[in-house]
């Protein structure tokens, strides 16, 4: 059982910057893909960024230039640095991590983007 733990979501003034990061049970060379999604209340889930095992990323629109993903893979670590937060930007942040056809969650850590 592959097991995310998600951590360094908090409270941030628009502008703001947060890093969260995603820690994994096992090696994340593992993984095809991992990424980061997030859900504000009332709405869907969304894709924020990906990564994949030979470090290629892809972004959301809303995100690009003010977000960055990167692996550290000794640390078997997914980090998503956030910088010039908005309001807009307030959710719940899980991390993801696909082997082949099998996705696996974390439990998501709150991001609340004050105005």
């Amino acid at each position: 059982q592959v097991q995310l733990v998600e951590s360094g979501g908090g409270l941030v003034q628009a502008g703001g910057s947060l890093r969260l990061s995603c820690a994994a049970s096992r090696n994340i060379f593992s993984f095809n893909v991992m990424g980061w999604y997030r859900q504000a209340p009332g709405k869907q889930r969304e894709l924020v960024a990906t990564i994949t095992s030979g470090s290629s990323t892809n972004y959301a629109d809303s995100v690009k230039g003010r977000f960055t993903i990167s692996r550290d893979n000794t640390k078997r670590t997914v980090y998503l640095q956030m910088n010039s937060l908005k309001p807009e930007d307030t959710a719940v942040y899980y991390c993801n991590a696909l082997m082949v056809t099998i996705g696996y969650w974390g439990q998501g850590t709150q991001v609340t983007v004050s105005s």
